[in-house]
Parts: structure tokens; C-alpha cells; sequence
């Protein structure tokens, strides 16, 4: 018989969660506290190494400790790489460990492939932040098929929305195994703020430099998809932004994705009152959300972090698999073309009423409490079959 048995033999429940990039760190972090503040919990933590730098950051500062590595990190990988390498050490991970439950989260190659292969396993499957579909199996890539592998193969299905919800429930999924929770962003960057309180944290210098009597815009993108090409014309519209405006300056935590990194600095490095950086630790990047003027970013997670903090978000993509924020008001589509983003960009500039009512639009992301609400489904999930 499979190690994840469904009939569990005692009234602890065994929970490995998986993290392996950034975002999901950021998003697991709240579903890991409280699962470990449950006497009939025990909870396992496992990183697979997917993002080594970046996530380094995140475990410091929410102090998770995993208790095992997968150590998936190389450079220049190639997708199927990663996957091979998530089944085959989660498989063994798996009979090591013994869980009643996998968690995952969204939309990576560690998450759909530690599902798959604890579904191999017959092991549990929670995914948090499930049901988020554009239905372009393309954009984004390859996220949106990673989305609908998990859609298939978890039995707790963690809807952030009623949106999110409805495409699993047109999908076919029982809606029993659907609960809504709100967004686990929403409560990390609860408890971010709440910790920073009055001591915020320390901002480069030349961030602050630019940012002294100006407007900040506050700049992410790493989407495969607007790789080459559409990344270059976003550049190119901050740089004409900046030019044409001289109270405004533009901040721009640049991924560590060479490609990325090779085209932000062709066209941008060097510009006057515009900032690269490398990436930002997660309570510095909050505090930069919190004082930007705008964010421009193609990042999910910023999203729904931006409704959060009454920011208006242009969204630098064709679609989104998040259109709660479009629908709501707060977050706006513009695509990669140059002069529609400088268009945009310059709309809020100059009309203060567009400005305030993307601003002031409600946030559709939750009110931080998912992560509670993920923990209480887990203890009381009833099986509708034994095996």
C-alpha cells in the first residue's frame, strides 16, 4: 500500500508543505505558522531549492525552518529539468516522510510536480490559491497548465475567490473540496506591516535619493512570456515615462533571470531617475509598495498585494488569471505596448479622479485570515471513500 494512507491511525495529522520559489514562500508562510500552532498538527516543511537566493530571503524573515532540501537549484535549467528532478526526489521524500496531507501552492513546477507525484503516492493534496485560470495554456506560461495539472489531482482545492471557485466548479470538481479562503498574500503582508509598525526598514540610499520630492513608480517583470521583445518595450515606455516627466522617477527591482537582467540594463541602466536594483527583501519591497505612487508589474502576487494598499496596478500582460482586481477597479491591463503603457502610466499622472478611483477601489483579495481557514479545512476533512 501507498505511504500516505487515507484512513489516518492516530489523531495527528502529518502536513508537509512544499516551497520552493519566492512567491510561494511568501504565501506559505502564514498556512506554515498556524499549521504549527496546532497540537494535532505536525508539520513537516520542505524547500525544494528552486529559487535558492530569493527564497533565502523570505525563510530568514518569516523564520520557517524546512526540514528538508530538495536542492533542485542550477543554472540555466531547462522546465523539463526541474520536473524530473521534483518527482523523483519528492518520491523519495515521500516515503521518508509518510504525510497525510501535501500542501502546495499556485502555479510553479515544484508545486504541480510534488502534486503529481504525491498523487503516485496516493497521498493527500491541498493547493492553496487554487482555481485561477485564463484559459490560454500559453500565457502565462507554463503556469497556467501547472494550475490545471493541480486542479485535476488535489483533493482540497483552496479558492481564493468565488471567481476562482466558479473554474473549478465548471471544471468538474467536486464542489464539496472547494472552500474559499481569501488570498495567504493578504496575511503575510498583514503581518508584515504589523511587524515593521514604526521601525521601518532600511531603503538603499539611492532609492531614497530618487524617491526625495518625486512620484514613484515601482516596477516589477519577469514573466517568461514578455521575455525579449515585450520586455524591452516596457523599458523603453519607463524610460520615454521618465523623460517626459520630470516629477517622477522609477524604481525598478530587477529579477535575477539573466535574460531579464541582460534587457532591463540594455535599455535602462544608466537613465537618470530610474533605479535597478537587485531584488529587494520582502519587508522592503512592502515598504516600497506602500510608498509608491504606481505599480507597474506582470507579478500575480503584486496583484493582490496592490488592492491591499489602495495602489492602482497597470498590469504589463495580455490576460490575467487574477481579473477580480480588473472587475473591482483597481488593477488595469495595459499590455506590453510602449505608447499604451506611457499613455497609461500618464493617465494617472495627470488625473487625480482616475487616479483615486483606482485607488479606492475594494480590495477582492480577502481580509487575512485564509491561512486560518486552510488549517481548519485540513483538520476537518471527512473522506468520501477509504481506500
Amino acid at each position: 500500500m501507498a505511504v500516505g494512507m487515507w484512513k489516518r491511525e492516530t489523531d495527528v495529522i502529518k502536513v508537509l508543505s512544499i516551497i520552493g520559489t519566492r512567491p510561494e514562500a511568501i504565501k506559505m508562510a502564514p498556512v506554515i505558522r498556524a499549521l504549527g500552532s496546532q497540537s494535532d498538527i505536525e508539520s513537516v516543511v520542505c524547500s525544494t531549492g528552486q529559487h535558492r537566493e530569493m527564497l533565502n530571503q523570505i525563510v530568514s524573515f518569516f523564520s520557517i525552518k524546512p526540514d528538508f532540501d530538495l536542492n533542485l537549484m542550477q543554472p540555466r535549467q531547462h522546465l523539463c529539468d526541474i520536473a524530473g528532478k521534483v518527482l523523483i526526489r519528492m518520491g523519495k521524500l515521500l516515503d521518508e516522510v509518510g504525510p497525510d496531507w501535501v500542501l502546495v501552492q499556485g502555479d510553479t513546477v515544484s508545486a504541480s510536480f510534488a502534486g503529481l507525484a504525491s498523487f503516485y503516492h496516493q497521498i493527500r493534496i491541498g493547493h492553496v490559491e487554487a482555481g485561477l485560470r485564463t484559459r490560454d495554456k500559453y500565457e502565462p506560461f507554463p503556469e497556467e497548465i501547472n494550475r490545471r495539472l493541480l486542479g485535476v489531482v488535489a483533493d482540497l482545492h483552496f479558492a481564493p475567490t468565488e471567481k476562482a471557485r466558479s473554474c473549478l466548479l465548471e471544471e468538474g470538481v467536486d464542489p464539496k473540496t472547494v472552500i474559499v479562503t481569501g488570498n495567504t498574500a493578504i496575511d503575510s503582508l498583514i503581518r508584515t506591516q504589523e511587524k515593521q509598525g514604526d521601525d521601518p526598514p532600511v531603503i538603499p540610499s539611492a532609492i531614497l535619493q530618487a524617491m526625495a520630492g518625486r512620484k514613484m513608480i515601482l516596477v516589477t517583470g519577469h514573466r517568461r512570456e514578455n521575455l525579449g521583445g515585450r520586455l524591452r518595450d516596457i523599458c523603453r515606455a519607463l524610460a520615454e515615462t521618465v523623460e517626459r516627466n520630470k516629477d517622477v522617477c522609477v524604481v525598478y527591482p530587477v529579477h535575477l533571470n539573466p535574460e531579464v537582467q541582460r534587457t532591463v540594463n540594455e535599455v535602462l541602466c544608466g537613465q537618470d531617475r530610474i533605479v535597478l536594483s537587485e531584488p529587494l527583501p520582502y519587508p522592503q519591497f512592502v515598504w516600497l509598495m506602500s510608498h509608491a505612487h504606481i505599480l507597474l508589474s506582470d507579478s500575480g502576487g503584486i496583484q493582490e498585494e496592490a488592492p491591499a494598499l489602495n495602489k492602482p496596478i497597470l498590469i504589463t500582460r495580455n490576460n490575467t488569471e487574477r481579473p477580480e482586481g480588473v472587475e473591482s477597479g483597481c488593477a488595469k491591463l495595459v499590455g506590453t505596448d510602449m505608447r499604451q503603457i506611457v499613455s497609461e502610466i500618464e493617465l494617472l499622472l495627470e488625473d487625480s479622479s482616475a487616479y483615486e478611483k483606482m485607488a479606492s477601489s475594494p480590495n477582492p483579495y480577502g481580509d487575512g485570515t485564509a491561512a486560518l481557514k486552510v488549517v481548519d479545512a485540513l483538520r476537518h476533512f471527512k473522506d468520501f471513500h477509504e481506500r
